[in-house]
Parts: structure tokens; sequence; C-alpha cells
């Protein structure tokens, strides 16, 4: 199964400030990635092509990276998942900046299952919980994602069998 699952927010701010932003991906001062309420992004070294890692159980590997401009993951994990994500700011008007997210991929065998009744709800919360702090570190006003039932479904599910939870304060299930 073929999947384009694109994501983007227009910014009011420069490209410098928000390319910034991809830049500190998986650092200690990462003020994209909303590591507070999902599973940190991590690598066995900083920012650059090479680098290996990912977040939860999704592991990636840097495959491009344009500093201040775009970072390009290839998935090697879980199986099944073949293709990439990536991040890309780019100029839409003067003193506006277009962040993207796109996830493209095909799936294969049990993830043709998994990706749309458990990854992609969850991935679509975190993107735009990403979104938000991106607008939100930069002092414009956040779109202000919510979490369905489904995600806080998914969330509390996956929470009890890691012993780890990460709560929205407006989550309910679980609580």
């Amino acid at each position: 199964m073929r999947i384009l699952n694109v994501h983007e927010r227009i910014i009011a701010k420069s490209i410098d400030a928000v390319g910034g932003l991809i830049d500190g991906l998986a650092s200690p001062a990462d003020r994209l990635w909303p590591h507070e309420l999902w599973p940190a992004m991590r690598f066995d070294r900083p920012l650059a092509v090479g680098a290996r890692g990912g977040h939860g159980p999704i592991r990636y590997d840097v495959a491009a990276y344009a500093p201040g401009r775009s970072v390009r993951f290839a998935f090697t994990g879980p199986k099944g998942f073949d293709g990439f994500h990536e991040f890309v700011a780019e100029p839409c008007s003067p003193g506006s900046t277009r962040l993207r997210h796109t996830l493209q991929m095909r799936t294969t065998g049990p993830a043709r299952l998994s990706w749309p009744l458990v990854f992609r709800p969850l991935h679509d919360a975190l993107i735009e919980d990403a979104l938000d702090k991106a607008q939100r570190v930069l002092g414009c006003e956040p779109a202000g994602a919510h979490w369905s039932t489904r995600v806080r479904l998914l969330r509390w599910i996956v929470s009890r069998r890691s012993g780890q939870a990460k709560r929205r304060p407006d989550a309910t299930v679980g609580s």
C-alpha cells in the first residue's frame, strides 16, 4: 500500500528561525520534536547524514540533511515500512515560512494493517504536536491540535505495555 502523509504550517517567522528548529532535532536543545509528550527522537551521533536512530519503535537513518532547510530520514523499521519522512522549511512570503512534514512509504506485510490502525493516528497526532510546538517556541499562536479519543486510547494501551505514560493535560482515557 502506498502512503503519502503531509502536515504543514505557515509560520510568521523567517526561514532562518524555522530552519533552526530542524537543526536542533534530537539534540539537548530540541525545540521542534514534542519529546515532552512522545518518545524522544534519538540518534547515535549529532544530526548528520548517516546518523542512526529513531523514536519509540520507529527506526530510521538520516539520509539527507541541508542545515537550516531540511532533513530526510529513511525508515529501517518496523518491518514493512519502506520509505522516508522529512521536515522541510521553505520561504512562502516575506517573513513567513512553511514548515512541512512529509511521510512517503510503501507498506508490506503486517504493516499494511498496523499503519492505518495504529501508527497513522499516532503519527498524525505527534506531527501536529510538533508543528504546534514549533509555532509556540517561535512566539506564534499554535493551531491547537487535540488528540482524538482513538489516539488517547492507543497511547493508554501503549503506556500500559511499556510502563511509560506521557499525558497531555486534556487526556481523559486511562486517567
